[in-house]
């Protein structure tokens, strides 16, 4: 990446969430516990699926993959929001700035082809039941997690090299509580132009083509569950891509926004409430809906529950 000396040594400061201490504390505590409840759920989902032989499945190989990405997704964000709201470390180098926009984005990448893949396997399950143990294999779960986890990394690789060029002048605060692509824009002295171009490409390709895998995977689930002529069977079809389904439209709906706009310099109060759905909340609810919305899981949790 073309970082020059300048840029290196500067720092900047996230202005988190200004207000008053009251307003600070709240949300100091409703982080720390969206936070502790994200790990603790996909910690015990990720133990679960590993110490369960019936759970040893393409489906909760790839739900695995899922579980640990959304661990680091919120812990690349929070920990820093945390820090912020308690007054103790609001200024970021530019280093740690360019690795903490890295890694946040490439892991939302890295999501979104995860779920095409989920979208992939349950079409399988329901739409081609009969060869499903042939065709989603133990190797084309762990090619299509590897593909989504390599993907999603060098996607963002372009314009992180891009953005590490700029210069920055004036006050070198943050409209954020971290290091997001819009507010890194809107403070750079120099063209944005290339950077702005390549990262509306860039989503626009991530996000259309996860979304076309996913549609079109759920149009033929849709259309076979609703030829099957017994009520209890669409039922139980239905039933084992209900927490999936949940999950895409909790995602798409709070990043879609986020990546698909073409100025960047406007409304970053606006982004910055999604972006707080996007990394606090919706980490924390995925656990939860696999566990509530899952037959299978919540009947291995109950024995494991039981042989306690």
């Amino acid at each position: 990446m073309g970082t020059d000396n300048g840029n290196v040594s500067q720092e900047f400061l996230l202005l988190g969430f200004p207000g008053s201490l009251a307003l600070q504390l709240s949300l100091f505590m409703l982080f720390l516990v969206m936070y502790i409840l994200t790990v603790s759920g996909n910690v015990a989902i990720l133990m679960l699926v590993s110490t369960s032989h019936q759970l040893h499945t393409p489906m909760y190989f790839l739900l695995s993959n899922l579980s640990f990405l959304e661990i680091w997704y919120t812990t690349a964000a929070v920990p820093k929001a945390l820090a912020i709201l308690l007054g103790r470390s609001q200024t970021i180098s530019f280093t740690g700035r360019l690795l903490q926009m890295y890694l946040v984005f490439s892991l939302g990448c890295t999501e979104y082809f995860l779920l095409a893949a989920m979208a992939y396997d349950r079409y399988l399950a329901v739409c081609c039941p009969l060869h499903y143990g042939a065709i989603m294999s133990s190797l084309l779960s762990a090619q299509l997690a590897l593909g989504s986890w390599v993907c999603g990394f060098l996607a963002i690789a372009v314009p992180t090299a891009l953005l590490s060029g700029l210069s920055f002048c004036g006050p070198h605060a943050i409209n954020h509580f971290f290091c997001d692509i819009a507010p890194w824009i809107a403070l750079a002295c120099t063209s944005t132009q290339a950077v702005e171009l390549v990262a509306f490409v860039i989503a626009f390709v991530v996000v259309l083509s996860s979304c076309l895998i996913t549609l079109i995977s759920y149009i033929f689930i849709i259309s076979t569950i609703l030829r099957i002529p017994s009520a209890s069977s669409r039922s139980k079809a239905f039933s084992t891509c209900s927490s999936h389904l949940t999950v895409v439209f909790i995602w798409y709906g709070s990043t879609i926004f986020l990546h698909v706009h073409t100025s960047v310099k406007d409304a970053l109060d606006l982004t910055k409430a999604v972006h707080i759905l996007n990394t606090v909340v919706t980490p924390v609810l995925n656990p939860f809906i696999y566990t509530l919305r899952n037959k299978e899981v919540r009947e291995t949790l109950l024995k494991k529950w039981k042989t306690k």
